[in-house]
């Protein structure tokens, strides 16, 4: 089965960069978070990927675990106010989550792709000439 994977690390590096996981060259999204269903380069297929909801569960736990602690800091450091503290937070934490989101859908869908989940992996069939 080993040698069917492709390799993982350049794939979710280029995932992380919103490329397409085959060539790195293409986009993989087409407006914020639309998976393409092909590659425009390459012409890889990506309509077979699976992110649902992976990827804000995903970015909802990474930022909060960045959140968390800043928070503690900043209120032991600096003691504002509540409601200073809920609106320069929430600031933060949006922006964080928009910039997180698309790179970890990458992700998962070049992790799909290299493990070749969901239809990854097929081959394509020939098609007959008429």
């Amino acid at each position: 089965m080993n040698e069917k994977l492709r390799p993982l690390k350049p794939a979710l590096l280029r995932g992380w960069k919103r490329r397409c996981p085959n060539c790195g060259n293409g986009p993989m999204l087409k407006d914020y978070l639309k998976v393409r269903d092909e590659c425009p380069v390459c012409g890889e297929e990506l309509l077979h990927q699976r992110a649902d909801d992976g990827p804000a569960w995903a970015t909802i736990l990474i930022a909060g675990h960045i959140m968390a602690p800043l928070m503690l800091a900043v209120f032991t450091a600096f003691r504002p106010e509540g409601w200073v503290m809920a609106l320069g937070f929430t600031v933060v934490f949006l922006t964080l989550a928009l910039f997180l989101l698309p790179r970890i859908k990458g992700m998962f869908v070049a992790f799909q792709w290299s493990r070749r989940m969901h239809g990854f992996g097929e081959e394509k069939e020939p098609q007959a000439a008429e």
